[in-house]
């Protein structure tokens, strides 16, 4: 005999998919809130959900997503054979088990979360938080903003006229003359146009009527955002690492276009996972904000996240507001002229609350020029809790190293998902959904990082304590 006699001998006793069998036996499945767990008494069963888990937990960690290629895995491939125990599921089957079971498989992340942290390979006192942008089912010429309406309904009002022109044109020529188009042509790609043209009026006043600043005809959720490559229509996808073997402790899916408002959600879901009381976040200038910075200090969590400088001034080449510095004791400004700004009033902004400081020896002051361009005075505004911010730039400039460290955490599970395995896009539409498949990404991942870390045997003992 040239090859071994039974399936049992193709999988050697350390094998990976010996642990992936034991880690969904060790699920309480139904808990998890897996749909068929429990057969109906009538009917044909289902294939148990465990199976269907088991192959879809391989192929992710194989780099195998679409279940036309897991269905074909479960044909020819020996680990799958053996780990399903030949069964062989059709794609339809393993498309709506994914489609079936979102919340579920999310609640399975949370569960290796917890393997994890039996093996102690959560450090739980630094993490950094990125967020990447990834693809979805959804093109660019589909998605549309107000002003790529207008330029649409603009341009069909353009052709509309050249082609009614055209048609008064052979309405008037003598019936031996020929033209480029018929009559019945033209009204033909008139008709078109105009249906093309109510459609994007329809379009524009559905972005009216809901407030969005886009829309997305494949997938609705989906939204263009702007990458150092471009653009894409896609979603936000967010990452939680911890510093200590950069294993991801927290990830979600965002369809914003911006970083700006998920320092403190995404911070507290991996102090939640961690089971930290306190942890240092670090961040970039994109996730700095007055009421996220806030959010992390009340529940113990100490952010570093660069403040960018967005003071008109600076753009224009004058004092930017980083020139100005707040006396607390005073509650005044000092400016670069050594003048005192005094607090005139407050008032609410945009959800913020602000305060407002101003002197009134701007006009005889001799570098006004270099300041502002108001012909009165400059004024400086202070949000609530802004001194958590001025604290956080103390923090960063004592402690550098910390900025230096993010990069190395936030960018290594991004390089590994979307450039070493090749998880550049989605395959789901939805928010919903997106997030299911963002958890089994990220699962594999960390699957793999532990893998690498831990001895078969002691995951083995973890997983089945």
């Amino acid at each position: 005999m040239l090859l071994p006699e039974t399936l049992e001998d193709y999988v050697g006793p350390e094998h990976p998919v010996r642990f992936l069998d034991a880690f969904v036996l060790s699920l309480d499945l139904a808990a998890l809130g897996f749909t068929k767990v429990v057969p109906r008494e009538t009917g044909r069963p289902p294939y148990d959900p465990a199976d269907l888990l088991r192959l879809y937990l391989y192929g992710y960690l194989h780099r195998v997503r679409s279940s036309r290629q897991l269905e074909r895995e479960c044909g020819r491939n020996l680990e799958v054979l053996w780990l399903l125990r030949k069964l062989a599921p059709d794609h339809k089957t393993i498309a709506d088990f994914r489609k079936d079971n979102l919340a579920a498989l999310r609640g399975v992340w949370r569960q290796f979360t917890l393997v994890c942290q039996k093996l102690d390979l959560f450090g739980g006192e630094l993490i950094g938080i990125d967020g990447t942008k990834v693809a979805g089912v959804n093109s660019r010429d589909r998605n549309f903003n107000a002003a790529k309406l207008a330029e649409r309904i603009a341009a069909a009002d353009a052709r509309i006229t050249e082609y009614l022109a055209a048609l008064s044109a052979a309405d008037a020529a003598e019936s031996g003359s020929t033209t480029a188009l018929s009559k019945d042509e033209l009204a033909h790609k008139i008709a078109t146009l105009q249906a093309q043209q109510e459609e994007h009026r329809q379009m524009a006043a559905q972005l009216e009527h809901s407030g969005d600043k886009q829309i997305s005809l494949t997938d609705a959720d989906a939204r263009r955002m702007t990458t150092r490559q471009g653009t894409i229509v896609g979603y936000n996808a967010q990452s939680v690492v911890d510093a200590k073997y950069k294993l991801i402790a927290a990830a979600e899916v965002v369809n914003d276009v911006t970083d700006h408002h998920q320092l403190a959600r995404m911070a507290v879901q991996a102090q939640a996972n961690l089971g930290a009381t306190t942890l240092e976040v670090v961040a970039d200038s994109g996730y700095c904000d007055n009421d996220e910075v806030r959010q992390c200090s009340e529940v113990g969590i100490t952010a570093y996240t660069p403040k960018p400088d967005t003071s008109a001034n600076t753009k224009a080449g004058l004092f930017g507001k980083s020139l100005f510095v707040y006396d607390q004791a005073k509650d005044i400004y000092i400016c670069p002229g050594a003048q005192s700004l005094n607090y005139r009033f407050s008032t609410q902004e945009k959800g913020r609350e602000l305060r407002y400081y101003r002197t009134a020896a701007c006009k005889q002051c001799l570098i006004k020029a270099q300041c502002t361009r108001n012909k009165s005075n400059r004024t400086i505004t202070r949000e609530a809790h802004e001194h958590l911010m001025d604290e956080m730039a103390a923090r960063i400039a004592a402690q550098p190293e910390k900025m230096k460290q993010r990069k190395a955490l936030c960018e290594h599970p991004f390089g590994t998902l979307k450039r070493g395995w090749g998880f550049n896009h989605f395959q789901l539409k939805g928010l919903n959904k997106v997030n299911a498949e963002w958890s089994l990404m990220t699962l594999a991942y960390n699957m793999r990082r532990v893998l690498n870390l831990v001895s078969f045997q002691t995951l083995m003992g973890a997983v089945r304590s």
